[in-house]
């Protein structure tokens, strides 16, 4: 058996999933190596501010630090500024783009993805722009001011926030989702519809069910032809339709790759002392088995707990509930458990135009739910609707229907 010290744990990826699993080692006792890699400067960092709080000013970028300089400096890491390029898992070495080779004990995919492309002419023009990093905001952010005009390819979640800080700034904003409802599949059409309507409300010239068919450099600015006939005049043009995992280089070194690179409920990949946890890991829900990748915060941070102890090797399985959040002018948006498991939805009509939805399976245990409304009015609500689902609470769609049943009242 080798003593800890003489081991080293490499992990992909500073980003936000990379640096707690970072953090969570060093807590956890691991007194051996550890080696963090990333092409981004600066410290690992939360990302979900960037469309909200960063490009609107509320908040410096270095406030999404996930800690401090002297807090990294204990940790007493490696920090390697590049990229992996090949990983050989018979030899467990990474090779660098500086050329450099790394040897490990075990390794962690964390590496997350970058921004998916759009193959239409003039994608890559000056000016169209995506957002996935701190650079990306800093770009972004001298777009967003009155007088300026900003065309959104994608109404997902990015697409949607950015939406509502342009407008906040005084920008001129046109969106276009390729779908039928906004927010694709993430969310249920009632609820597309209520941010739908907020969004018009507020200023925003949706375009719904059309494409981009090309970009051009006109006089006044860029041009979005789209497939409806309708032509967008902009200053800069936000790509926003999801991100690719980064599979590559897994792929290219026997690991299995489908949707993210392939882990079981111990976030293990198909080849020994090699995991993946966050953006870049498909992983098997613990309520259905079905595989799911996610994109969000508290999957990043509750996957970095359970892959750092695994890596220590540890045999802890990942069995956190999904939770996701979107914040959009005053109006916030969550998504808790797994919807899709469900076989009844049951719809809660609130005060005011708030509504909450409520997932149930057969025997009318909670599976899911989500939300929608005035922040302030409903944080409260979507807070308890996620307790119990995390709870599994058995309860009768009268009664989840029913504004009036008090929601705590059911967690007892």
């Amino acid at each position: 058996m080798h003593s800890s010290k003489s081991l080293s744990i490499l992990v992909v990826g500073a980003g936000h999933c990379g640096g707690r699993t970072v953090q969570a080692l060093r807590e956890l006792g691991w007194q051996g190596g550890i080696d963090l890699v990333g092409e981004e400067p600066g410290l690992p960092y939360e990302r979900p501010p960037l469309s909200k709080e960063v490009l609107s000013g509320t908040k410096i970028p270095e406030a999404l630090d996930l800690m401090g300089q002297d807090a990294w400096q204990a940790l007493d890491l490696r920090r390697h500024h590049a990229r992996v390029t090949a990983v050989d898992t018979q030899a467990q070495s990474a090779t660098l783009s500086d050329g450099s080779i790394l040897h490990y004990s075990s390794l962690l995919f964390a590496n997350g993805g970058s921004p998916r492309r759009l193959d239409i002419p003039g994608a890559d023009l000056p000016g169209v722009l995506a957002l996935r990093t701190r650079a990306d905001a800093a770009r972004l952010a001298p777009q967003l001011a009155p007088g300026k005009r900003l065309a959104i390819i994608g109404g997902g979640f990015i697409g949607l926030e950015v939406a509502a800080s342009a407008r906040k700034l005084g920008c001129a904003v046109s969106l276009v989702e390729g779908g039928p409802q906004l927010m694709g599949r993430a969310v249920p059409k009632l609820l597309a519809e209520r941010a739908l309507a907020l969004h018009i409300v507020r200023g925003v010239d949706m375009h719904l069910g059309v494409s981009p068919l090309r970009i051009t450099q006109g006089e006044a600015g860029l041009e979005v032809e789209l497939s409806s006939g309708v032509t967008l005049q902009a200053d800069a043009v936000l790509i926003g339709i999801g991100i690719q995992a980064g599979t590559d280089v897994a792929q290219a070194a026997g690991i299995a790759v489908a949707r993210g690179i392939l882990v079981d409920r111990r976030l293990r990949t198909n080849v020994p002392n090699v995991y993946a946890a966050g953006d870049v890991a498909e992983f098997p829900s613990h309520l259905s088995g079905a595989l799911l990748r996610q994109e969000t915060w508290q999957n990043a941070e509750s996957q970095a707990r359970v892959a750092a102890q695994n890596l220590m090797g540890g045999s802890v399985e990942f069995a956190a509930s999904s939770w996701f959040w979107s914040d959009q002018y005053d109006y916030q948006l969550q998504v808790s458990g797994e919807p899709a498991a469900a076989s009844q939805t049951i719809v809660r009509e609130q005060e005011d135009g708030d509504v909450l939805v409520f997932y149930a399976d057969g025997v009318n245990k909670l599976v899911g739910a989500c939300g929608w409304g005035l922040t302030s009015r409903i944080a409260k609500d979507l807070k308890l609707a996620r307790t119990l689902v995390e709870r599994g609470v058995i309860a009768t769609a009268a009664v989840l229907a029913d504004p009036a049943t008090k929601l705590k009242s059911l967690l007892r």
